[in-house]
C-alpha cells in the first residue's frame, strides 16, 4: 500500500467518524415524542411511590454514579419543575424523580436507556410523553412540558 493510499483511508475514516459524531451530537438533548401509550415501557407508575410523582407532570431522570452531566441536568430539571409549580397551582404540580441505573439496571433495558442522563417527561397519569437522550435542551424541555400541562387543563 502506498503512502497516498494510506492517507486516503485515514482521511475517509476521519470523515465518516466526523459525520457520525455530528449526527449524534445533533440528536442529543432533543425531545422525542412518545407515540404509543399502550406499550409496557410507556407507563412508569411502578417506579416510585404515588406521592413522588407530580400531580400534572414528572421529569424522570435516569442517571449513573459516573455520569458527569447528571448533576447539572438534575439542577436544570429542578429549576424547570419549580418554575411550573406555583403556590396557586400547587407545589407538587411538577416534580423530578431520579433513578440510579447502577441500582436498577433492569430499567435501562426496559426503557432503552443508551446514555445518561436520559430524561422522560411523564404526564399526570404516569404515561411517558417525551424522552430526551442526554441533557435536555431547555427550549425543547419547556415546550414539551408546557404541552403536557396545557393538556391537563383542557
Amino acid at each position: 500500500m502506498t503512502v497516498a493510499g494510506s492517507l486516503a483511508i485515514v482521511a475517509g475514516v476521519l470523515a465518516i467518524a466526523t459525520v457520525i459524531g455530528l449526527l449524534l451530537r445533533s440528536r442529543t438533548g432533543r425531545a422525542r415524542v412518545a407515540t404509543s401509550r399502550a406499550s409496557d415501557a410507556t407507563t412508569v407508575a411502578d417506579l416510585a411511590s404515588r406521592e413522588a410523582f407530580g400531580t400534572a407532570a414528572t421529569l424522570l431522570q435516569f442517571s449513573t454514579p459516573t455520569c458527569a452531566r447528571c448533576p447539572a441536568t438534575a439542577r436544570q430539571l429542578d429549576a424547570v419543575a419549580a418554575s411550573r409549580s406555583t403556590k396557586a397551582e400547587g407545589p407538587d404540580r411538577v416534580r423530578r424523580i431520579e433513578i440510579d441505573l447502577a441500582e436498577r439496571p433492569d430499567l435501562a433495558r426496559r426503557f432503552d436507556v443508551m446514555q445518561t442522563p436520559t430524561v422522560l417527561l411523564v404526564d399526570g397519569e404516569h404515561t411517558v410523553r417525551a424522552r430526551f437522550g442526554g441533557p435536555p435542551r431547555q427550549p425543547e424541555l419547556v415546550a414539551a412540558l408546557d404541552a403536557v400541562l396545557t393538556e391537563e387543563h383542557s
